[in-house]
């Protein structure tokens, strides 16, 4: 992923600007890890409970509250990522990430303030993912648009870095405020609530000053703003050799496209999609997504406390302890696959050989959970911490490894 894929560009579109560029609006990523990552650690600090109501319901009161925090979250990402494409094919991708920021700030703000209503917090939640949503799909595909071909993998790649970072940022923060915060406040959960506001932020003023993708400008027909934009991109004069092949590049592409969907309207680019060939690619690409995600690998990222609870680990610090090593098992994992293991072994293998690895650890928490029952043991004041169970909490790791 982060090896080059064309030595032969110039050094000059290697510069300063475009890796700044890249970074800034991998922003979202951040934004997209950490909101996903923070909410159930967040929901399991003393001051949160507190503030909500949590701590006067039952358990299974509690469990479909935040099972409703996720849904609904979960509903705004689905819909943010429906109604993006469109936004962005007759609008363009710099305007599409400035709404999308916006949009996020917007909603982060909504549960920073909720002072302990959790209509708001419901409303929070369902606004950032339609940003999350939008931002997932935009973000990928201006990176891939705007960078040179020789650190386009790498660029991309660094969205799914930073994604993985935010993400363990959502876990450990809840451990840090849990064990340095009094939770006789508001503080203790407002830190990592409000902390959505920052990569937020830093993702909407990039975007405000981020050039439009210049391969749509050409699909727009706009081909001198197009010119300008890669000048600036590239750091090479406009009448350069590789700044003349890569518009030529671009016109023939959009031309192929065109004349097999029959236009360039969002209608013509959906039938792309199901002409002889794009079909096995999106339907593929469809399914390995949905059994991704049929995992459970989110599930675990959203309910990890009570995950680690249910495997018989106790108290909130040593909960948010655990679950903030399961974020550094899964970026770690993520960064060796990434720079060592992907160009060594292929991706189709790395797909089917993680596949069949990440399933042996499943197979056994499923087991022990069965067998052990450890929620009803506790329940009953019989559990004891076994060796069996640790070696569940172990398969948690590996699984997020994998």
């Amino acid at each position: 992923m982060f090896h080059a894929e064309n030595t032969n560009d110039p050094k000059e579109v290697r510069n300063w600007k475009i890796h700044l560029l890249g970074f800034g609006v991998s922003m979202s990523a951040v934004a997209v890890g950490f909101d996903t990552a923070f909410i159930g650690g967040t929901q399991a600090l003393v001051s949160f409970k507190r503030d909500f109501g949590l701590d006067v319901q039952s358990q299974y009161e509690r469990d479909t509250l935040s099972g409703n925090i996720v849904s609904t979250f979960q509903a705004g990402c689905v819909v943010g990522s429906l109604i993006t494409f469109p936004i962005v094919e007759r609008w363009g991708r710099r305007k599409g990430m400035i709404l999308s920021s916006l949009v996020f700030c917007i909603g982060a703000a909504l549960m920073t303030a909720s002072s302990g209503m959790l209509p708001l917090i419901y409303a929070g939640r369902a606004i950032t993912g339609l940003a999350i949503g939008g931002a997932s799909l935009i973000v990928p595909v201006y990176i891939a648009e705007t960078s040179p071909p020789s650190i386009r993998g790498r660029l991309v790649g660094v969205f799914e870095v930073l994604s993985q970072a935010g993400g363990m940022l959502g876990f450990w923060i809840n451990y840090i405020v849990d064990r340095t915060i009094d939770p006789a406040g508001p503080t203790q959960w407002l830190i990592p609530v409000g902390l959505q506001l920052a990569p937020g932020a830093i993702f909407f003023f990039v975007s405000l000053f981020a050039p439009e993708s210049p391969r749509w400008l050409c699909k727009k027909d706009n081909w001198d703003q197009a010119r300008k934009n890669l000048v600036l991109l590239r750091n090479l004069p406009g009448d350069h050799e590789y700044i003349l092949e890569e518009l030529t590049g671009i016109r023939e592409q959009i031309e192929l496209e065109q004349l097999k969907s029959g236009g360039s309207s969002l209608k013509a680019n959906l039938k792309e999609m199901t002409l002889k060939g794009n079909r096995n690619r999106v339907g593929i690409g469809l399914l390995l997504m949905a059994c991704q995600n049929l995992t459970g690998v989110n599930i675990l990222t959203y309910y990890s406390p009570r995950i680690f609870e249910t495997l018989g680990l106790t108290g909130t610090s040593t909960k948010l302890f655990a679950t903030g090593c399961y974020g550094i098992a899964k970026t770690l994992g993520m960064v060796i696959f990434a720079v060592w293991l992907v160009e060594r072994v292929g991706r189709r293998k790395a797909l089917i050989y993680g596949a069949f690895v990440g399933s042996i650890p499943m197979w056994y928490i499923g087991g022990y959970v069965m067998k052990a029952d450890p929620e009803t043991a506790a329940a009953e004041g019989r559990f004891t911490q076994s060796g069996w169970g640790y070696l569940a909490m172990v398969c948690v790791y590996l699984y997020g490894l994998v």
